[in-house]
């Protein structure tokens, strides 16, 4: 059931992301603690990132901040679901807004 789904220890990678930073060569690791999550990623154009926020009944509310290889930092809101596929593997689909510039989009990220 997608409300047993925890997102602790598991690494995801973007298979789709629409005018986003995180590709597919971003890996993000997550620590999950009851309903509180966070994760740390980097990758591609990403040197540095974290995300927190929560996951209740399988949907996610986040926020995150980066920085980029030139210095540049960003920062994000995101909502979404998380379930699990058949093969045990995880899937989360957001969408997600910049706060520190203009834009936002979707992603679709999977477990690796």
């Amino acid at each position: 059931m997608t409300d047993e789904v925890s997102l602790d220890g598991r690494t995801v990678v973007a298979v789709e992301n629409e005018g986003g930073d995180v590709g597919s060569d971003t890996r993000m690791t997550f620590t999950q603690d009851g309903t509180r999550l966070s994760a740390e990623y980097s990758g591609g154009d990403i040197a540095q990132g974290y995300l927190l926020g929560t996951l209740v009944d399988g949907e996610w509310d986040v926020r995150y901040v980066q920085v980029d290889h030139e210095g540049e930092t960003a920062t994000g809101h995101s909502v979404g679901t998380v379930e699990q596929l058949p093969d045990g593997r995880v899937r989360i689909a957001d969408e997600w807004e910049w706060e520190s510039k203009p834009g936002g989009g979707r992603s679709l990220l999977e477990e690796v």
